[in-house]
């Protein structure tokens, strides 16, 4: 198994290109929303680097605690040679001539360095749910000792704010032996950083504490301030010889909770903890490509650490408060995104106890018929400026309920579910409601951005979208057919029938409305600002792939033919088709530029699993098809985030990861399908020679391969 989710990265120094080791990048999370995360070559280049960015109470947040941290080995030559590159405004990024490989283990990072006829092996972990770091070097092999060399960078700022915060005031250093704590001058609200290096002849060498300056170069890339300085009381240094490993300990933690295990202790529990993820997952999931993203899935799902009332609540009712970090590095956790990537991170992960978790914690904050758009950084209450959120917390009901069978968790929520969809009858926030007239669901208030594809910048609502969105109707078609189910199910046979009433009228008039037939497929609006908008958008298959799909089934085929010529590529779909005026090929540039590109073009990698539903309805023996689709991601667990899938990719070839390195419904929409696939390749193996699939469905699988291939 462990051999099966290794994903190495060999490098053979000089002969190499250092765009590799600075746009390659790797993550580490503590299950609070706490991170480590930097490129291979130890160069800080986002403002989101950092050894520990620690989870803190609210109003505090994510905070950038230990920055970076030099590393050198010093011979028995006296020749100092250096592990990790950084960057300076004055002087470019250096090459490290000893790196010869990069790997995760177990989803965790692991460095290999040849130094001299020795090899030096760098991990990090962060024991989980702890703000804490271990950096551990490891010398294997030799025949002499080095020294170790370390120089702590510190900068304590929140995750997201400009590293050119000012930083101009010197920390307080409190020493007690080998116990190191440092303390801000400028924000006594933070917890002290405590840390200490445990190894053979370990000490810190003070230097009067200095300011060093750095250069970001993604952020000045994105147009953002990309010079910041840190600070360093000075070095530590450790012996290291042959078989001998030391450790740097950073953590916001106490000390007895710090040295509650040694560093050992720490990595052989972090490691079976991963083994168990492994082995509880679907059976589907155990290895391969699969196993990596159940791993990836875990950075994802957290104890909302910052916000305490949570956790009090869920603690009083006998259960533990789960949510869902969007996205790394600048998301927090999102209604949206959470319900969409429930199946994927939870389900196919068979961690069943924390979907329940999850969903009963959003039930929670239900308001005026509405789950929160998300959780602003460092606050305890939501925005609610979402039309679909809350139409995908049915879907992931459904999807838990079907998976688990828990009726006590549906009951809980029928109450709450009934509220919902009374609101949107009536009309709620944003001008979110039914038109009396068609039954269909509108959206649409000035100056929001209500639906998915909800970049706003400077003011300017770049897709607004406002009228009746098609995957906006296809959602509240699909939430009342598992109201009228569930409702029935209960033995309310009178509130089930209203359900199907309103059902029915919904599918009436979408079918009546939303069907353009100079394009073959489905508006993306109807009863818009400009009238009805016929640009081709992904938003179309979820009127197919949903469990109750709202589209006449006659209209399937045209619909997934359009989209799979113009929309789907190797790694998901486009957000608008090639030749539209609005399409943009590249998201790159300043934040305006980006977000002019976010939704006009851009490839979404969730989107695949939408799409993948919709193509397995029409062609329901096609799973070599999808899986072709699926093999467009395996390249890019080794660029990007290593071992996570991106948030976005450019629209057009070589479609360059954009966006956060890893997102957490682009790896459960992933894995989701490969999953599905793999059952039903199972399935079809265990039939009969007579039941196998017919030839037209074999010549199909043919024509995706070859269309997953052109795009």
């Amino acid at each position: 198994m462990a051999e099966a989710i290794l994903n190495k990265m060999p490098w053979a120094g000089s002969n190499e290109h250092p765009e590799r080791l600075l746009t390659r990048e790797w993550l580490v999370t503590n299950g609070l929303g706490g991170y480590a995360s930097g490129s291979i070559a130890g160069v800080a280049t986002r403002r989101y680097h950092g050894l520990l960015i620690a989870a803190l109470p609210t109003p505090i947040g994510r905070t950038v605690m230990l920055s970076h941290c030099g590393e050198w080995v010093r011979l028995p030559d006296r020749r100092t040679i250096r592990l990790a590159g950084d960057e300076r405004p004055e002087r470019p990024y250096e090459l490290p001539e000893i790196l010869t490989e990069f790997r995760l283990e177990m989803g965790l990072p692991v460095w290999t360095y040849h130094v001299g006829d020795a090899v030096v092996e760098k991990r990090i972990v962060l024991p989980y749910g702890q703000n804490t770091v271990h950096l551990n070097y490891r010398m294997n092999g030799g025949n002499h000792g080095v020294r170790l060399i370390l120089r702590p960078r510190l900068h304590f700022r929140g995750h997201e704010n400009p590293v050119e915060e000012s930083y101009d005031d010197p920390c307080r250093l409190h020493v007690l032996s080998n116990r190191f704590e440092v303390h801000s001058e400028t924000n006594p609200q933070l917890p002290p950083l405590r840390m200490t290096l445990l190894g053979r002849d370990a000490q810190l060498v003070l230097e009067g504490g200095n300011f060093e300056e750095f250069f970001y170069r993604v952020e000045a890339a994105r147009g953002y301030a990309a010079r910041g300085r840190v600070w360093t009381p000075g070095r530590f240094r450790a012996e290291l010889n042959p078989g001998e490993e030391c450790t740097l300990v950073a953590s916001t933690e106490s000390w007895d909770t710090i040295h509650a295990l040694t560093p050992q202790q720490a990595r052989v529990a972090e490691h079976a903890r991963r083994e168990k993820l492994i082995e509880r997952a679907d059976p589907a999931a155990r290895d391969g490509r699969a196993a990596e993203l159940v791993l990836a899935a875990d950075q994802f799902i957290i104890a909302p650490f910052s916000r305490q009332a949570d956790a009090a609540r869920a603690l009083a009712e006998g259960d533990q408060a789960r949510t869902v970090i969007a996205g790394y590095h600048w998301f927090t956790d999102w209604g949206r995104d959470t319900m969409i990537s429930l199946e994927g991170l939870t389900l196919a992960t068979g961690r069943h106890a924390e979907a329940g978790y999850i969903l009963r914690t959003f039930l929670h904050y239900v308001k005026d018929g509405l789950i929160p758009n998300m959780f602003p950084e460092g606050q305890n209450e939501g925005l609610y400026h979402t039309a679909d959120a809350t139409l995908w917390f049915f879907h992931a009901m459904d999807r838990y309920v079907q998976a688990t069978g828990d009726r006590l968790t549906l009951r809980h929520a029928i109450p709450t579910f009934c509220s919902i969809i009374e609101h949107h009858l009536r009309g709620t926030r944003f001008n979110i409601g039914v038109d009396q007239r068609d039954g269909l669901l509108r959206q649409g208030a000035e100056g929001y951005q209500l639906t998915w594809m909800d970049a706003k910048v400077e003011g300017w609502v770049v897709t607004p979208r406002r009228g009746k969105a098609v995957e906006l109707n296809a959602l509240f078609y699909n939430a009342l057919r598992l109201m009228e189910r569930w409702l029935r199910e209960e033995g309310q046979e009178p509130h089930a029938q209203q359900m199907a009433q309103h059902a029915q009228r919904v599918y009436e008039s979408f079918n009546q409305r939303f069907w353009n037939p100079q394009t073959g497929c489905l508006y993306d609006v109807v009863d818009g600002e400009g009238g009805d908008d016929a640009a081709i958008r992904p938003n179309q298959v979820f009127a197919i792939g949903l469990p109750h799909p709202v589209l006449d089934p006659q209209r399937w085929r045209s619909v997934l033919d359009v989209a799979q010529r113009l929309l789907v590529t190797p790694v998901g779909l486009r957000s608008l088709a090639p030749g539209h005026p609005d399409y943009k090929p590249n998201y790159d540039g300043d934040l305006r530029a980006r977000d002019a590109a976010y939704h006009q073009g851009t490839v979404w990698g969730w989107l695949a699993g939408p799409f993948a539903d919709a193509w397995l309805k029409v062609h329901p023996e096609d799973f070599r098809g999808i899986e072709h689709l699926i093999d467009g991601f395996a390249a890019h667990l080794g660029e990007a985030c290593i071992g996570s899938i991106s948030e976005i990719f450019d629209a057009e070839p070589p479609f360059t990861p954009r966006g956060c390195v890893a997102q957490a419904w682009s790896v459960a929409e992933v894995l989701r399908i490969l999953v599905k696939c793999r059952h039903a390749r199972e399935r079809q193996q265990q039939r009969s020679p007579q039941q196998q699939p017919a030839a037209d469905t074999e010549a199909a699988a043919s024509s995706w391969s070859a269309a997953a291939v052109h795009a």
